[in-house]
């Protein structure tokens, strides 16, 4: 074959289908969307909270960029911003769990894969906690168990409402049991919230799944989720081999599950804040200047 035919034939290979949610983006100045790709500049990129204005793709986003989009300048207070993961099991796969708590925390600046703390929301009161994918996925260990059942209890004593935005690859498994209990001890802290008669909404962003979606994301008065968020248990190969079944196209989708009356409200970002606050004085809480 020569070259000419070797190149011919490259052309007529069809393209390669990708998960798009699953495309990183880049570092430079310009911005690619993996979905219809539009080259955008990357300043006006995150002016638009990191939504393509071609096709309305919603990017990936760090937990301070999205505190920056939802909480009123200089309002927000973290809480337990010391607290930090051990390693209980000294577990070891290919490498030490140790080693991977360490590296999460030097590449991404964050103690653990969640931040909470209280603030305001166009001058609303609430608490919140927004979980970072890139602390190990985002994955449910003790830490982020304990910080959010803190955060959900002075949010309690305080009257507060709760949001918490999700992203996670379900429970730390290198945590074992410990990892399991949090979702029974977040579960029991938003009971005693409901109780108090107060408002918890979760957002679910891409991905939100396993043990997280098994308990706290699915516990919401109201339950928001971004566009074409991918939201589930189980994966869907497993499912489909537990099954012997083929699912239905667009299975684990924001949409879906809104359709089958998983989810209430599908929020793009760019409106989010409006929708929140919206939904805040809605349910009777106001401003902390006006009261």
């Amino acid at each position: 074959m020569s070259l000419f035919d070797w190149f011919a034939d490259r052309r007529k290979t069809a393209p390669v289908v990708r998960n798009t949610q699953d495309v990183e983006e880049g570092d430079g100045l310009w911005n690619k969307c993996p979905e219809c790709g539009l080259v955008v500049y990357r300043k006006d990129l995150l002016a638009n909270a990191s939504v393509c204005k071609g096709c309305g793709y919603h990017h990936r986003i760090h937990s301070e960029e999205r505190l920056a989009l939802l909480i009123d300048p200089d309002s927000f207070q973290v809480l337990d911003s010391d607290l930090a993961p051990t390693d209980p099991l000294a577990f070891k796969d290919r490498r030490s769990y140790a080693d991977r708590i360490r590296d999460s925390q030097n590449s991404t600046g964050l103690r653990d894969a969640v931040i909470t703390g209280l603030g305001t929301i166009q001058g609303l009161p609430l608490a919140i906690g927004v979980m970072d994918f890139r602390f190990m996925g985002g994955s449910m260990g003790s830490v982020v168990g304990e910080k959010l059942t803190r955060l959900i209890e002075t949010a309690t004593a305080r009257r507060m409402p709760v949001l918490i935005v999700c992203a996670s690859g379900g429970a730390r498994m290198q945590e074992g049991m410990l990892s399991l209990m949090q979702m029974a001890k977040i579960s029991g802290a938003l009971q005693h919230h409901q109780a108090a008669e107060l408002l918890y909404i979760p957002l679910l962003t891409h991905p939100t799944t396993g043990g997280v979606t098994a308990s706290f994301a699915m516990l919401g008065d109201l339950i928001l989720a971004e566009p074409r968020a991918l939201i589930g248990f189980a994966g869907r190969r497993v499912i489909e081999q537990t099954l012997r079944e083929k699912l239905p196209d667009g299975f684990q989708t924001a949409e879906y599950l809104r359709d089958h009356g998983f989810v209430d409200l599908i929020v793009d970002r760019t409106k989010l804040q409006d929708t929140l606050a919206a939904l805040l004085r809605l349910h009777g809480y106001r401003s902390e200047v006006a009261a």
